[in-house]
């Protein structure tokens, strides 16, 4: 009996061992996170802080008309723009003339709230151009450079901000490097942003632009305080686990006039829009690729009393998540650098781990390298609930574009998980353009995704109800 317990267990484990090759890892992308490194996560933060502030209204550098500043090139936020640029410049030179970098300014005038003067705004951005010309879709991955002590309108005082948000800020500059020599059919923008900590403007500015010049703008992965392993209070220390928040309904949504809101209740979606969709695609690709990390989904847009640049995207309906540390230690965060009762405060790099901000910048690359190499999501995809049966039929139609984005179409998945369930459970592949499944569309939720002669799969897609 105990012999036949023990061929069982192994059948068992095999056929389970067999069952996961459907998630096979892509050799190029697997390669391209072996690059990531900690100690170059290391050197890019130690930049950072030596500005001493990264204040969005802190001394900019020579040649910066903004009124009232001081020249100073080696402190505050303009001679860090500059220095950012600076390493853009130096990754697109790598690129084949794949890669551009340049300084998106604008100026804002004084809003009675956080800015109390003229101020000279910048994002940084590198744009590495997709080699397919007829593939128009675009992926952002932002942190946002700009930093604070404990009263946010103090532009004079040192303000570290290794972690906050050096740490993001140092994982863009980071993929830039690494990803700046591949080459991808969809373009990748590399964005640093500034004055998050003055209303999450630099976000607002960038994700405006994106509307006004109709960016086809699939998915957007912000990077926020993700480099420290420890809290306080509480002190847990844990580097296997990293949070990605996830809005559910898009505030966009709430003036709906069109019945979309009304659909989502009546077919029950509302765990489904385009953030959590994303979350979960983070999900199973992090954790595909790099390893002892656990990526953990939080079903809110943010923090209680926080917020993010992921949300200015959100707002404008695309999808956009943030990515942030499990476990925070407010002792390191938006403080004066002080020492109190032998407790320090301020936001120093000796406070971080860059092994775990190794692993979290490895999950954005899994994401954006899978997402790019991927082919266009599938089209018009249907789910048929005209008829009371206990199998589901699910239809749609190839990508719309044209090109290789089209072409590289291997098949597609059709993806299933119960109703109550986080994240996706099983994924059915097929050449076709629909498949029926021996299961109830009242107890699962579906989704189809587009998968490469790699095997890279798109965003999932849910399908809309046919009702006629």
């Amino acid at each position: 009996m105990k012999k036949q317990l023990l061929v069982t267990s192994f059948l068992f484990l095999s056929s389970l061992a067999e069952a996961q090759t459907i998630l096979n890892r892509d050799p190029q992308i697997a390669e391209l996170v072996t690059q990531i490194s900690a100690d170059s996560l290391r050197a890019h933060i130690n930049g950072l802080v030596s500005f001493g502030t990264r204040h969005t209204l802190s001394v900019s550098t020579p040649g910066a008309s903004t009124p009232g500043t001081t020249t100073a090139p080696k402190k505050g936020i303009g001679a860090a723009r500059q220095w950012i640029l600076g390493k853009f410049q130096q990754y697109a030179r790598q690129s084949g003339g794949r890669m551009t970098a340049s300084l998106d300014t604008w100026t804002l005038q004084p809003d009675g709230r956080r800015i109390d003067k003229p101020a000279d705004m910048g994002n940084v951005m590198a744009v590495l151009k997709g080699t397919d010309p007829t593939d128009t879709r675009v992926f952002i991955v932002q942190g946002h450079m700009d930093s604070r002590v404990s009263n946010v309108m103090n532009r004079e005082a040192d303000a570290p901000g290794a972690n906050d948000d050096g740490s993001g800020t140092a994982a863009v500059i980071e993929l830039c490097r690494v990803l700046s020599r591949a080459q991808f059919p969809a373009t990748i923008i590399f964005a640093t942003l500034t004055g998050e900590e003055q209303g999450l403007l630099g976000a607002e500015h960038l994700s405006e632009r994106a509307v006004r010049e109709k960016w086809n703008l699939e998915a957007v992965l912000n990077n926020d305080i993700m480099g420290s392993n420890h809290s306080n209070e509480t002190n847990i220390i844990d580097n296997t686990r990293l949070r990605v928040f996830s809005e559910g309904l898009p505030a966009n949504m709430l003036k709906d006039t069109t019945g979309r809101i009304a659909q989502i209740r009546n077919f029950g979606n509302e765990n489904d829009g385009k953030a959590r969709t994303l979350a979960r695609y983070v999900k199973e690709l992090g954790e595909r690729y790099v390893e002892n990390l656990e990526v953990v989904l939080i079903y809110r847009n943010d923090r209680y009393l926080r917020g993010g640049d992921h949300t200015p995207f959100v707002q404008r309906g695309f999808a956009a998540v943030r990515l942030t540390e499990m476990n925070e230690n407010y002792n390191h965060q938006h403080q004066d650098l002080r020492t109190e009762n032998n407790v320090e405060y301020g936001d120093y790099a000796k406070h971080m781990d860059f092994e775990y901000l190794r692993k979290n910048t490895a999950v954005n690359l899994a994401t954006l390298a899978n997402l790019a190499k991927a082919p266009a999501v599938p089209h018009d995809v249907r789910i048929d609930v005209r008829n009371l049966t206990n199998s589901t039929a699910l239809y749609w139609q190839a990508p719309k574009t044209s090109g290789a984005a089209s072409r590289n179409v291997k098949g597609y998945y059709v993806l299933m998980r119960e109703t109550h369930w986080p994240f996706w459970q099983k994924k059915f592949f097929t050449t076709k353009l629909g498949m029926t499944l021996p299961y109830s569309k009242d107890n699962y939720y579906f989704a189809v995704q587009s998968v490469s002669d790699d095997g890279n799969e798109s965003l999932p897609v849910l399908p809309a109800p046919n009702l006629r």
